[in-house]
């Protein structure tokens, strides 16, 4: 029996290749580590240098902390008995020995079931009753109260009760037609649904609405998360799927079976909710499973090719997709070979060539995403160093071309010279009362722009909404929803673009107030970071395109089931829209910040040059520091900035060797 207090152990080292996706994923993460560890150390070499302010240590920890919480999504959509959790054992989890996640002919996995791990929370099964669905709240709402949630402990030292645990996923009940009619589970006008009621008047429904599987397990703990899809019912009638995880998992596995072929309810989940998934094609992966019913003793290898390949241009083109998008697998004999080592009957499953396609279609485009982000932002930090290190070079630039002038002069000279510097002293605070009036209106230009985003306003136009829409169910009909949900989108869509026009005024204002210091008192010249409003557009225009397309694909459902779904959908599309506006204020922040902090870094810095600069005269002039003596010193200080200003060129130049680098997988090395 599998010993599951050791998973740490459970490395990948075989050499014949066939956990090549196992081995990205860990070459990926340890990747993503040396990226962490090099940023880290720049951000120490910042502080212990003195170049670091709140701002800094704030973007630093941002970006730290995405690094940390970087996640993978894999998505296994497919209609019940298609082989699906043999799949995501044969890739993930054949080391164990055993199957994990339960397997076996008919139905086993009835909900949405998400396998992640959170090092902060106990392992566990947590499971949302299907009584839920009665409430118009979205499955992400419920993750914020874990006492609505069955949680299940997982002993992961004992492999039955674990195995006993796993099963308790897939747990179903009979209910009364009416009561599945309530959660969205029955279509009266659906022949196949009808079949199934017993003499009763019963019908069979998952006892769980949506499960979350918190589990140790190597890949997982790398920041892997999978998703476990039940079909076409499970993803047309719970809107979270379709707004919201099918379109952000980086990779989708549509499983279809070679002994059933494309069948109707198959075509409808990929036309509806893969195919057209944001994104296009990328990462949509095609799997023909069960292709050892193709196997005949009687038949040559030849003749099996044959077949298979006949059934891989079928379903490419019923799907209208390339045949090399297709990949035909046999995910039993592959755990039955992965766990025997049995390398002959692996080959002949062809999941090799699956894993291959899917750590090449998922972790490179996942790096170079990451790799751009990190350049940015490190880019950005470095940048705002190296002018705080120049304008200190500046400054001693001057005071130094300012001690060399008076070798050789009398004690008349020093004093205008002291003079001199305290006229720019006081220039320069007048400066800083228009920088204090500017910094007012800085702040009344942020609440305007903050205002457009409030979340207290938002929240209320979606109660109001809510309201309107539970009207128009009885009076307007369809048309009445739609102009309802017409208005709602073109509001949001308003405010955002009100805000980028703020946006706009704000960058206009400290360009040019930039630009005035610079011209009277010599301060670097700064652009503005720039900052676009597109992504949430985009958001916004996706969510819309999907809830019309939500109208086409429940029409012929009854009126009575229409505003009942179309209730649910608008609770997820309001919860997504809540989510681009939450992001939306953050970013905002965040840039409000970097916006001024160029600025008030620049006015700090220039205070302390011209505060050194009318010390060292001073001192001078009071006779109690020679002038050769404060010479030497100011050099000696130059020098100790260019060696700071190498020494950060190289501390990039590290960051860059890491994000450059393409992450090698164990087997390269071997």
């Amino acid at each position: 029996m599998m010993d599951y207090l050791h998973l740490d152990s459970l490395a990948v080292n075989d050499p014949s290749g066939s956990d090549r996706l196992v081995g990205d994923f860990q070459a990926y993460s340890a990747w993503r580590g040396q990226l962490s560890q090099s940023v880290s150390q720049l951000a120490r070499w910042l502080n212990e240098q003195d170049l670091d302010d709140a701002q800094t240590q704030h973007r630093v920890q941002i970006l730290l902390d995405k690094l940390k919480d970087d996640k993978l999504n894999i998505a296994f959509v497919a209609e019940f008995s298609r082989g699906k959790s043999e799949l995501i054992n044969a890739i993930f989890f054949a080391h164990y020995g055993q199957r994990v996640l339960p397997s076996s002919a008919g139905r086993t996995t009835m909900c949405p079931t998400e396998l992640f791990y959170d090092a902060g929370q106990p392992a566990s099964i947590q499971l949302l009753p299907i009584e839920t669905r009665k409430q118009n709240v979205t499955t992400s709402e419920y993750r914020r109260y874990p006492e609505e949630w069955t949680t299940i402990p997982l002993e992961l030292a004992n492999a039955e009760a674990l195995l006993a645990a796993f099963r308790q996923v897939g747990y179903t009940k009979r209910v009364p037609i009416d009561e599945a009619r309530e959660y969205g589970l029955f279509n009266d006008e659906d022949p196949d649904q009808k079949m199934t009621v017993d003499a009763e008047g019963k019908v069979e429904i998952p006892a769980w609405r949506h499960a979350l599987i918190n589990f140790p397990h190597p890949l997982l703990e790398q920041g892997l998360v999978i998703l476990d899809t039940p079909g076409l019912n499970a993803i047309g009638t719970e809107p979270e799927l379709t707004l919201n995880l099918l379109p952000n998992a980086h990779a989708i596995l549509f499983i279809l079976a070679a002994d059933t072929g494309v069948t109707k309810s198959d075509i409808d989940v990929w036309r509806n909710h893969i195919g057209r998934v944001q994104g296009g094609t990328r990462g949509r992966l095609v799997v023909l499973n069960k292709i050892d019913g193709l196997w005949d003793d009687l038949k040559t290898p030849e003749q099996i090719a044959g077949e298979i390949t006949r059934q891989v241009d079928t379903t490419a083109h019923l799907l209208g997709v390339p045949t090399d998008q297709v990949y035909p697998v046999s995910a039993q004999k592959a755990l039955v070979a992965k766990v025997h080592e049995d390398p002959d009957l692996l080959a002949r499953s062809q999941l090799t060539r699956l894993e291959t396609a899917l750590s090449q279609e998922l972790l490179p485009s996942k790096q170079d995403i990451v790799r751009d982000s990190t350049m940015t932002e490190v880019e950005d930090i470095v940048g705002a160093t190296r002018g705080i290190l120049g304008a200190r070079r500046g400054g001693l630039g001057e005071q130094l071309g300012e001690l060399t002038a008076l070798r050789g002069k009398n004690h008349d000279v020093v004093a205008q010279m002291m003079e001199k510097v305290q006229s720019d002293k006081r220039h320069f605070e007048q400066g800083l009362v228009r920088f204090q009036a500017l910094r007012s209106v800085f702040s009344q230009q942020t609440n305007q722009l903050l205002t457009l985003l409030g979340m207290d306003a938002l929240k209320a136009e979606i109660a109001r909404i809510r309201g309107e829409m539970e009207r128009s169910l009885f009076s307007f009909g369809e048309g009445g929803l739609r102009a309802i949900m017409d208005r709602f989108f073109k509001d949001v869509n308003g405010n955002i673009s009100k805000s980028a026009e703020q946006v706009a005024e704000i960058q206009a204002m400290m360009a040019a107030m930039y630009r005035k210091f610079s011209e009277e008192h010599g301060l670097g010249q700064v652009t503005p970071p720039p900052f676009s409003t597109l992504k949430y557009h985009k958001e916004l225009a996706r969510l819309e395109k999907s809830f019309r397309e939500h109208f086409n694909t429940i029409s012929n459902l009854l009126t009575t089931s229409q505003g009942r779904l179309t209730a649910k959908f608008f609770e997820t599309v309001a919860s997504r829209v809540v989510y681009v506006f939450e992001v939306a204020n953050r970013d905002v922040e965040n840039w409000l910040k970097a916006v001024m902090a160029p600025m008030e870094t620049q006015v700090r810095e220039h205070q302390l040059q011209l505060r050194r600069r009318l010390e060292s005269i001073k001192r001078i002039h009071k006779a109690t520091d020679t002038l050769e003596g404060r010479i030497v010193e100011l050099e000696d200080m130059d020098r100790q900035l260019g060696h700071q200003l190498e020494e950060l060129e190289a501390r990039l130049r590290a960051v860059y060797g890491v994000l450059n680098a393409d992450f090698a997988p164990p087997r390269a090395a071997a």
